[in-house]
């Protein structure tokens, strides 16, 4: 279930919601990795396999920009506070309910 967040609905303990980052929106800017507080997101060269499994607009436009998508390192380490979902220009970040 998609969730909308403002920063004062954040969750004061971690693991509820999970940031989720859609490969084929991602361009790889690192805003979310400059706003969050709790060091959820990380940078990483994506590997070739990673590039084969892109749809093609997506796959040309990385060959173009190097390569570098924004992972969630610690997704449990999220508290819901959409500051990622907020700076990212894409739109490639969505806060998902933990089942």
């Amino acid at each position: 279930m998609f969730m909308k967040y403002r920063p004062s609905q954040c969750q004061p303990e971690a693991g509820a919601v999970l940031p989720i980052i859609d490969r084929n929106r991602c361009d790889g800017k690192q805003d979310c990795v400059a706003v969050c507080p709790f060091d959820v997101f990380v940078m990483h060269r994506l590997t070739a396999l990673d590039l084969a499994m892109l749809p093609v607009a997506p796959r040309k436009a990385h060959k173009l920009i190097g390569k570098w998508q924004a992972f969630t390192a610690q997704p449990e380490a999220c508290h819901a506070c959409n500051l990622c979902v907020a700076a990212c220009p894409e739109d490639a970040i969505r806060l998902v309910r933990k089942a």
